[in-house]
């Protein structure tokens, strides 16, 4: 499985806090249907008092420095859309900066987490301990999908160390303390409460952040996030920020997730993920209308790669992922998390929405090659002529090498879009490649326009395309205005 990234996106800023980057965040709310009574408040309630759990947990805690060569980012100001946001200090030698972040000690012969974006791009990185103890660290593996990293200490002794909790249990409202070095001010500590579980900010395919109120800044990145049980729940990783300073929106990566990530890398170095060989891309409601589906959950296939494991088991594009193993899709990012989660070389059974019809599909899960992504974009499109706005040509050879169009992969090219036609409101636009109109592929303007005049003749009176741009293949709902003929 690899992720899919929308052509055309809503996004907020969200600054990593050390070496940080912001990323996109999308909330939705959900409508209250009913009157809630909340329970009386006790007289005697009070808030909680902190000072005996810091002190157990805060020698764990550690401030990290990472020297960084001249080939890191400068320092940016922070901005609306998603970019690498550094925060380094001069260090010395022209081109060299160091970066200052957190972490924690999860086994006593000194084994660390902390954030990928904490040690990225590091000549050299080094631990305060809690009693001001600077000993030099080695990066034994990282993984950028997750941001988590892991890093090893020789103190010559068994050192304290924090066990990791379980985040499934998290739930909004209850009380958590940060701890880290923010702006360099090791050991500092901020108290708040759990706002959401599960966030999705954009930043990567395996986003579940826990959402949190508690003030954290950068050069928290890699510190903990626990509960009033001394237990870690998460690594504070990331804030929704306009200034660039906490704002009350705070992003941790949970400890079920650091948990089975720093134990792969701890022990290989590297992360191995289950893969099946798909992009993808959620189910808009112009596409369940174009598409004839009935519902707008699950993972939709924009493309296969082939030879993938999904090729070989017969997974075709405009094919619905409903479940894995049981386990309800939702979106492609479920469908992400889930194939992720399997070892590669078992089978994953795949209850497949294909052409109304529910049917299961066996998939031998193989092992995702490293750092290998794929953008299935969401798009809304067009028809052939005259009633979506298109004008179709063939593909010349030129054309096929300028369009990056794959050797053997067929297409008509979109010549020209007619303005305010339905094609330039879904987002088609010349230069895109018609490469199939609901599972069916064309290979001339002919083809292609018989095929959107059959879809338009349906009672729905909409079409999905399936549109390559920038090597990329994409499905695109296109819903004919009838009042326009």
């Amino acid at each position: 499985m690899y992720p899919s990234t929308p052509w055309r996106r809503t996004a907020l800023a969200a600054a990593l806090l050390a070496s940080t980057a912001l990323t996109g965040l999308s909330i939705s709310a959900q409508a209250q249907t009913g009157p809630v009574n909340p329970p009386a408040a006790s007289p005697r309630a009070v808030l909680p008092d902190f000072t005996g759990l810091v002190a157990q947990v805060k020698p764990a805690v550690v401030s990290i420095t990472t020297i960084i060569g001249a080939q890191a980012e400068e320092p940016s100001t922070p901005s609306p859309l998603p970019f690498p946001f550094n925060q380094m200090v001069p260090h010395g030698a022209q081109g060299i900066h160091e970066a200052r972040g957190s972490g924690f000690i999860i086994r006593q012969d000194g084994l660390i987490v902390t954030n990928n974006h904490v040690v990225k791009d590091e000549k050299s990185v080094s631990v305060t301990l809690d009693d001001g103890t600077e000993l030099k660290a080695k990066v034994l593996g990282s993984d950028p999908r997750t941001d988590i990293a892991v890093l090893k200490i020789d103190a010559g002794k068994p050192l304290p160390f924090i066990q990791l909790g379980n985040s499934r249990d998290v739930r909004p409202g209850e009380w958590v303390v940060a701890m880290g070095n923010p702006f360099g001010l090791g050991g500092t500590v901020t108290a708040g409460i759990v706002s959401a579980v599960s966030r999705d900010i954009g930043s990567g395919p395996y986003d579940q952040f826990i959402q949190v109120d508690a003030p954290i800044n950068q050069g928290n990145s890699g510190g903990p996030l626990f509960t009033q049980d001394g237990k870690v729940i998460g690594m504070n990783t990331a804030i929704f920020s306009p200034t660039g300073g906490s704002v009350g929106i705070g992003f941790a990566i949970p400890s079920d997730m650091i948990r089975t990530v720093s134990q792969q890398l701890a022990a290989t170095g590297h992360v191995t993920r289950g893969y099946v060989g798909v992009g993808t891309q959620a189910v808009s409601p112009a596409m369940a209308k174009a598409l004839r589906l009935p519902q707008t959950s699950g993972a939709l296939l924009a493309n296969v790669m082939p030879g993938s494991p999904a090729a070989k088991a017969g997974l075709a594009p405009g094919d619905v992922i409903e479940a894995v193993n049981g386990r309800k899709i939702d979106s492609p990012r479920d469908l992400a998390l889930t194939v992720a989660s399997v070892a590669p070389g078992e089978e994953a059974k795949l209850l497949v929405l294909r052409d109304g019809q529910d049917q299961e599909i066996a998939v031998k899960v193989g092992e995702q090659p490293a750092e290998k992504t794929a953008r299935a974009e969401p798009a809304e499109a067009h028809s052939a002529r005259g009633q979506l706005g298109l004008a179709l040509a063939p593909l010349t050879p030129s054309e096929r090498d300028q369009l990056q169009v794959p050797d053997g992969q067929n297409g008509v090219l979109i010549r020209a879009v007619r303005p305010g036609s339905p094609a330039e409101q879904a987002g088609l636009r010349p230069g895109d490649v018609i490469v199939g109109v609901g599972n069916q592929s064309v290979t001339t303007p002919s083809d292609a326009t018989k095929a959107i005049g059959s879809a338009l003749d349906g009672k729905d009176h909409a079409v999905a395309l399936r549109v390559l741009r920038d090597g990329t293949t994409a499905f695109v709902g296109v819903t004919l205005d009838q009042n326009a003929g």
